[in-house]
């Protein structure tokens, strides 16, 4: 168990510049200036991750009264941009995943100004003792590092050689998803009876977190009169989270393995609450529709 929380922080990094990389080669500069032709989705995408998320996940805090190391670790994932999987499940239930694509690169260099800014105010909020040290400087150039380098390296093989990004691009990404699975289920194996007791104490605010952040992110956008593909866009990039970045963060620039478990257990909860939501809510929405189609 040692050896694998000495070389957790490592094999993070590894992991998070495969995901990147991975994200690299399906952009191109196109996919910036798509966000052009959007600008009423691009601005309220933008506004509910970087200000309505934050506020959310602070207001259940609060609600639930969860444990400050608990709080901050929550308030992290909050502040991560949308993850690779979300692409995924807007495909699966309708979304416009060309908007996807485009918000998760937007989204992760928007994240490299806001995730310190919010991290390090959930640290003053929420640890008045001094037990996690803030983000310093040094540390934040490391996470713009290995976000923004992979990436960058991405686009460039894309951009040189295109038919090679366009046979790998999808085989990368499933080898990346793998490596993170794998290390996930090392992690909770190892830590598994750490996690579980944690479970009480902070999952009921994991799950209610990754729920509003769904209906957020799908609801807002409807209720300003985007359509529906759009919606299950922005849903799906504003409830599912990078919690790669998350524990990253925690482990190897914080420093402090009980930050990572709110990260831990919402990358499991994500998947189950993502599916049910695109069953239960998108796909009756999208028969609803059909119906008062028919009808006309």
């Amino acid at each position: 168990m040692t050896d694998f929380i000495t070389l957790l922080p490592t094999l993070l990094i590894a992991a998070l510049a495969l995901i990147m990389f991975g994200l690299g080669l399906s952009l191109t500069v196109g996919d910036f200036r798509r966000l052009r032709g959007h600008p009423k989705a691009v601005l309220l995408a933008l506004a509910l991750q970087a200000l309505a998320l934050p506020a959310l996940c602070y207001g259940l805090i609060v609600l639930l009264d969860v444990p400050p190391v608990f709080a901050i670790g929550l308030m992290l994932l909050a502040a991560s941009p949308g993850g690779v999987s979300a692409n995924l499940f807007s495909h699966l239930f309708g979304g416009n995943v060309a908007m996807n694509i485009s918000l998760t690169a937007i989204n992760t260099l928007l994240s490299i100004v806001t995730l310190p800014l919010i991290a390090n105010f959930a640290i003053a909020s929420f640890s008045q003792s001094g037990q996690v040290v803030p983000m310093q400087t040094a540390k934040v150039m490391e996470v713009i590092g290995i976000v923004l380098v992979p990436v960058a390296i991405g686009m460039a093989v894309k951009r040189v050689a295109p038919g090679f990004a366009a046979r790998t691009d999808k085989p990368m990404k499933i080898f990346s998803m793998a490596v993170l699975a794998a290390l996930a289920l090392i992690a909770f194996a190892k830590e598994w009876d750490a996690l579980t007791g944690s479970f009480a104490t902070i999952g009921l605010a994991v799950v209610l977190f990754n729920a509003a952040s769904l209906g957020l992110g799908y609801y807002v956008p409807r209720i300003a009169g985007l359509d529906k593909p759009n919606a299950v866009a922005i849903g799906y990039e504003i409830g599912i989270h990078n919690s790669t970045l998350a524990i990253f963060v925690a482990v190897s620039v914080l420093g402090d393995f009980q930050l990572m478990v709110p990260a831990a257990i919402y990358s499991i909860s994500m998947y189950v609450l993502a599916t049910a939501f695109g069953v239960l809510v998108l796909r009756r929405h999208g028969a609803g529709v059909e119906v008062v189609v028919a009808s006309s």
